[in-house]
Formats: C-alpha cells, sequence, structure tokens
C-alpha cells in the first residue's frame, strides 16, 4: 500500500511541474532552484534522489523547511528534467508561477 501511494504522489508532482511549466513559471537547476526558495518565490521545490554528488541538492530541503515551502522528492533525475520540458536531467526543479497547477500543489503540500 505504501509503495502505490509514493507512485501517486510522485505523479502528481510529475503532472504539477508539466502544468506549472505551461502555465505559470518554473526554475530549473540546483542554483536557480536555490535562488527561487531564499526569494521565497517557489511555491513547491522538487529534486531527484539520484542526484550525484548528492551535495549538489543536499541544502534545498533544509531550505525549504526554513521557509515553509512545500518539498517533494523523485526517484530519478531524468524523469524530472522530461517533466520539466527539458532534453536533459535535472536535479532540481521550482515551480514560481502555479499556473493552473495551483489544486495539485495545494493537494501535495496537504500530503
Amino acid at each position: 500500500m505504501k509503495g502505490e501511494k509514493m507512485e501517486e504522489k510522485i505523479e502528481k508532482v510529475y503532472e504539477a511541474i508539466e502544468i506549472a511549466r505551461t502555465t505559470g513559471k518554473i526554475k530549473k537547476g540546483a542554483n536557480e532552484v536555490t535562488k527561487a526558495i531564499e526569494r521565497g518565490s517557489a511555491k513547491l521545490v522538487v529534486t531527484a534522489k539520484d542526484t550525484t554528488p548528492p551535495e549538489i541538492i543536499m541544502h534545498i530541503p533544509l531550505l525549504c523547511e526554513e521557509k515553509n515551502i512545500t518539498f517533494a522528492e523523485v526517484p530519478r533525475k531524468d524523469e524530472l528534467g522530461a517533466s520539466a520540458g527539458l532534453s536533459v536531467s535535472t536535479s532540481a526543479v521550482a515551480i514560481t508561477k502555479q499556473g493552473e497547477a495551483k489544486s495539485l500543489i495545494k493537494e501535495l503540500s496537504e500530503e
């Protein structure tokens, strides 16, 4: 059961990124995401578990907690990159303007 719940959440995260990419605004990459968190403009932050070296994104969950920003982790950076509309993988994505993903992001922040 727990695995299914996790899968469902990951699908919602990808969907939110895809919707925000076309109807809102996203930032891609650890540096851009970090800036968005520090500026307080990030609504949802997502990192990839398979990022190497992990030090690149280690600070992101703590920053999100500090700034009270919804944080999620997905298994693979290539899938994260694809959901962000990239042909390459990315270690982190932040949604800065929700667009039509607003209700999905609200749902994720309540989980």
